[in-house]
């Protein structure tokens, strides 16, 4: 039965949070009662293979802390489990629904999806209402001066931090506002369980990363000594507002940080311009490259079993923990490509399924980086040679130590390829697909 209250509904996606979040600010700003929704989407969990997929854990533990806050407040989070369009023709059906509140989503599967609900929603004679929120400059807000996209880093960097300025880090203070929540005794939530999945046990990073920046210019490269912040699930789900963490990295001069943070929007808005590049190369003529495609060593490679100790170090803390450090992400990457001559798309399905922190923009922009077929990707010839990084950014072992111990008692595997070969092999298959 339709309730005859007059709600707006703010719809979380990539923000689980309440402070600072764009839509939830503007959506309680607004005429109506706000009740806040959170779909567990049927279309993206049926593809995930893995029943205590950590991610969802982590989106479970983010809901059940929304809820706990919405409670205190006199309201209720609506939590749906199953596929979206189908989910709003209940919603409306269920709801007196004035209009409808979301921060953007960049990703292809997302504005189809976002597409066909705003469809439905318009037959409803609903308005729509999507804001920014993930990032401090999104889709056309940094281009060129003939507002075509950049294509490379370091222009887009310089434009990037020229714009930076407290109007676009404008936090969105919420609490007056809260008064504004639907008035609603707590609704049902679902557990894990009911949704298909098991709790993951796996550790979660903490959001705390302020503590990170004084270091991480100086130890970043060096996987041993965890001078990383670990903050990049929290932006995945939006657990912290970047407008908050730039805030931070500018005050406390971190430059190297603030860039990388900058490549993560980078990437977002090559996939927003250049939709082709989540499943194709960047670089067209690259998909004319031959790939060998062993699948013995696929597998190898996964398991951290290839006989290079930096390599095997990365793949194995990644399988056990769902994080790789970033050094070690370009040196498994280029070995995958390169050494292996495997193609990029394999490696790229592979991190899609471990990373606690996988971002498809992020994902898709560093595989072909390290495969060449990227914008602004390392060049083609360029072959990172396992040893020499090791040498160079863990010179005594510490971190191949922690995480493939088997070097430290010599019973390590056989190398699967001799790196001047494998070299040599990629350079010539690059060539005759190039060429």
């Amino acid at each position: 039965m339709k309730q005859e209250n007059e709600i707006s509904i703010c719809w979380l996606r990539r923000d689980l949070r309440l402070n600072d979040n764009a839509a939830l600010y503007h959506a309680l700003k607004s005429n109506y009662p706000i009740l806040v929704l959170f779909i567990f989407d049927e279309n993206i969990l049926s593809k995930l293979t893995n029943k205590a997929d950590a991610r969802v854990t982590f989106i479970h533990q983010a809901l059940t802390k929304i809820q706990d806050e919405l409670a205190e407040k006199g309201s209720s989070l609506l939590v749906k489990h199953g596929k979206p369009e189908e989910i709003w023709q209940t919603i409306l059906k269920e709801y007196h629904v004035k209009a409808v509140y979301a921060n953007h989503d960049y990703e292809p599967y997302a504005r189809e999806r976002d597409m066909v609900i705003g469809e439905t929603l318009k037959s409803h004679s609903i308005n729509f209402y999507t804001f920014k929120d993930q990032v401090v400059f999104e889709k056309d807000e940094v281009v060129k001066t003939d507002g075509k996209p950049y294509t490379v880093f370091t222009p887009y960097y310089r434009v990037w931090l020229k714009k930076l300025n407290d109007f676009y880090l404008k936090s969105y203070h919420a609490t007056p506002y809260f008064k504004n929540l639907l008035s609603i005794k707590s609704l049902p939530f679902p557990s894990l369980k009911e949704i298909g999945f098991e709790k993951s046990t796996r550790h979660f990073p903490s959001s705390n990363f302020e503590v990170k920046l004084n270091k991480y210019d100086q130890e970043r490269d060096y996987p041993a000594a965890d001078a990383t912040t670990r903050l990049g699930i929290h932006l995945r789900f939006g657990t912290v507002s970047i407008r908050a963490v730039v805030k931070e990295a500018l005050k406390q001069g971190a430059d190297k940080w603030l860039s990388e943070l900058a490549w993560r929007e980078f990437y977002m808005m090559i996939l927003w311009h250049f939709p082709y590049s989540a499943t194709h190369s960047f670089k067209p003529a690259y998909d004319n490259i031959i790939w060998r495609n062993n699948e013995s060593e696929f597998v190898a490679w996964c398991k951290g079993e290839t006989g290079y100790p930096l390599v095997d170090a990365g793949m194995r803390q990644l399988n056990a923990t769902g994080f790789m450090h970033n050094r070690v992400r370009m040196v498994v990457a280029s070995f995958l490509c390169k050494h292996l001559l495997i193609d990029w798309r394999w490696g790229e399905a592979y991190f899609a399924k471990k990373l606690l922190d996988y971002d498809q923009a992020s994902n898709i922009g560093g595989w072909q980086w390290a495969c060449g077929s990227g914008n602004d990707a390392a060049p083609y010839f360029r072959v990172f040679n396992p040893a020499l990084q090791l040498k160079k950014f863990d010179p005594k072992m510490e971190y191949v130590y922690q995480w493939a111990p088997a070097y430290k008692l010599a019973l390590a595997p056989v190398p699967i390829v001799n790196h001047e070969f494998a070299r040599d092999r990629a350079l010539n298959a690059y060539k005759k697909a190039l060429n």
